[in-house]
């Protein structure tokens, strides 16, 4: 039973996500011949682990929080299905192996990688949500990191590709989580947490960053294509499904609907595999 709690606790629907992502940046940077099978479930082990120890911290840090949500009402730690230890302890044992995991297999630069996002996610975007809306440009980092560190494990180096798929998932967060908050403002709102980019909420300014900002995703996307990282058709791809997440933001800027900003949320969702499925296939 407490095994199902700690799962809960991981979130591991998300991490999920989090980890499709790793493991495309992996199949893009492997070099021909190199691909192994206990290479990337190694990377999507430890992407889960990771994953799972900074979303279980933050709910440590937002237990009060959380209590105050709908959304969030029914986690472990709000309901006492687990300690304060608990939680603590299975995030420090799942970050510390998942870290090993990237250090040992991949190398020091990727194990360092992972921990970095772990520590900005738990250390800095985490309480500085309650504060300012540039929680969302903090967490930005951390949540751009997982095509990046695959991309280093399947190289062990830094270079153009990964920073470029940085740069790609980086734009991407903005719309998507601002989405997702024009969606749950009210619930945030209980929380004390300010998310949308003005601080009128749902207002006018709000709308036209998010806008703006889903505009600067097409271009963002098209770079792997411009500095030959892989060709037209996945240039196209990412063009096509930029603007599928552009015509949601558009009318959302017009109406501020709610349903709009639902509607560029699963637009957001979409883009994100997609384009990089789109990137690894250019590549094969």
């Amino acid at each position: 039973m407490k095994l199902r709690e700690v799962a809960v606790l991981f979130k591991l629907r998300l991490a999920s996500l989090v980890v499709v992502s790793a493991a495309l940046g992996y199949l893009l940077g492997i070099p021909e011949g190199a691909f192994t099978w206990s290479g990337i479930l190694l990377l999507a082990l430890a992407g889960t682990l990771l994953t799972g120890a900074s979303n279980a911290l933050n709910q440590v840090l937002e237990v009060g929080e959380d209590a105050l949500m709908l959304r969030t009402v029914e986690r472990p730690l709000v309901r006492r299905a687990l300690t304060t230890n608990e939680a603590v302890l299975s995030a420090f044992v799942a970050g510390g192996i998942g870290t090993a995991i990237l250090w040992l297999v991949f190398g020091p630069l990727t194990g360092i990688l992972g921990f970095i996002s772990l520590f900005m996610y738990v250390a800095l975007y985490t309480p500085l949500k309650k504060h300012s809306p540039w929680a969302v440009f903090v967490g930005a980092f951390p949540g751009a990191f997982p095509p990046m560190l695959g991309y280093v494990a399947a190289t062990g180096e830094f270079g153009l590709g990964p920073g470029l798929l940085f740069a790609m998932q980086f734009m991407w967060q903005f719309p998507h989580f601002w989405a997702i908050a024009w969606v749950l403002d009210e619930d945030y709102a209980r929380a004390g947490f300010r998310l949308l980019p003005s601080r009128e909420g749902r207002d006018r300014r709000s709308a036209f960053l998010i806008l703006l900002y889903t505009l600067f995703v097409i271009p963002v996307g098209m770079l792997p294509w411009v500095f030959g990282v892989v060709g037209p058709w996945a240039m196209a791809v990412s063009v096509v499904c930029g603007t599928v997440m552009l015509v949601p933001a558009y009318n959302l800027f017009l109406t501020r609907e709610k349903a709009d900003a639902r509607r560029l949320m699963f637009a957001s969702f979409l883009y994100l595999p997609v384009v990089q499925l789109a990137y690894v296939i250019d590549r094969l």
